[in-house]
């Protein structure tokens, strides 16, 4: 029975590391394709060209470290990795189908942390006691601290580059950014998988400890290879509603800021991934368009979506940590049955 359930967790965790591909290819193509630098076709094979590139650079496996100890291991069983997964899979489809840019970090770390908190409770236990304060600290404090930090550095290079390109020639200017996009998104597109790939290869590293058939801390060469495969095959399936509220809906995008807000993106989830913070790639890509916009004018940027957005955020942890929760009891009752 063990070994058939972590080969269904393995499978699970594959499978949202694949949407999470779709579903977040929209952070790093929707400016390349709204500035109509490439073709949607040629931009999704271009980002996860470079997903699957970071594999060979991110090799200390931080961001996936932080993702394992987000849930204390006496909590972490397959079930409640299995119930988590569950729940992130279910939240991700339904903001992908409504065209809603949440963070699949978040919600995969939210399903992780809502089943262990519900085990907590299936045992008579404070279900906080489930949680590892630390790591949940840093994830927490950087859903604020990740768009602020994109703002900030898109601000900052958008005036500088505007500095610099002043007695330029416009369509020269603008042929020149064109360029410089591709590179800005290839980074981008770089960072998102060195970021968003390790968080399933934390999961499914757990999972193997869980059940006995991994110990220690060197985690097996497969799993990082599998899961950057899986993220960049996911980007090629695109994610248009998506792009369409990321390129279009916060502020129109020109070369030039979609350079600035590409480059503040990729630095940031660099920084992050540096020290080992899986922050979320949508909130900061959404943070750094923000700053390019309010570069223009304030009301260039669309307010009215971008609190819609900010409510998604808000509502990813605890909606995925709800459904963590319900299907691990769901799981239970299940497995009852047929004991």
């Amino acid at each position: 029975m063990v070994t058939t359930l972590l080969v269904i967790v393995i499978v699970l965790a594959i499978v949202f590391d694949y949407i999470n591909g779709f579903h977040d290819a929209a952070n790093s193509i929707a400016t390349i394709v709204s500035t109509k630098v490439l073709s949607p076709f040629m931009a999704v094979l271009w980002a996860a060209l470079f997903n699957f590139a970071a594999y060979f650079y991110f090799t200390d496996h931080k961001v996936a470290n932080t993702v394992a100890k987000t849930v204390l291991e006496e909590y972490i069983t397959l079930e409640v990795i299995f119930a988590g997964l569950v729940a992130a899979i279910s939240w991700n489809l339904f903001t992908w189908y409504y065209g809603i840019p949440s963070s699949s970090s978040h919600t995969l770390i939210g399903g992780f942390a809502g089943s262990g908190m519900a085990y907590a409770i299936l045992m008579g236990h404070n279900p906080f006691l489930a949680i590892n304060i630390i790591p949940t600290i840093k994830i927490l404090s950087f859903i604020v601290l990740a768009p602020v930090i994109g703002m900030i550095i898109s601000i900052t290079i958008t005036l500088i580059i505007i500095n610099i390109a002043k007695n330029t020639r416009p369509s020269r200017a603008e042929k020149w950014f064109k360029v410089l996009q591709l590179v800005s998104s290839a980074a981008l597109s770089f960072a998102h998988g060195g970021n968003d790939a390790q968080k399933v290869m934390g999961i499914i590293f757990v999972a193997m400890i869980a059940s006995g058939a991994a110990t220690g801390d060197q985690m097996p060469e497969w799993i990082p290879l599998t899961c950057y495969t899986a993220i960049a095959l996911g980007t090629m399936s695109g994610g248009w509603k998506i792009v369409k509220t990321m390129g279009t809906k916060i502020t129109k995008v020109t070369p030039l800021e979609g350079v600035s807000a590409e480059t503040a993106g990729a630095l940031t989830l660099g920084i992050t991934e540096h020290f080992g913070i899986p922050a979320s790639t949508t909130h900061t890509i959404t943070g750094s368009i923000i700053g390019v916009g309010v570069v223009k004018r304030v009301s260039a940027v669309r307010w009215g979506v971008t609190i819609s957005l900010l409510w998604a955020w808000v509502l990813t942890i605890p909606v995925s940590a709800f459904l963590g929760g319900l299907s691990l009891y769901i799981l239970q009752y299940i497995l009852q049955l047929f004991q």
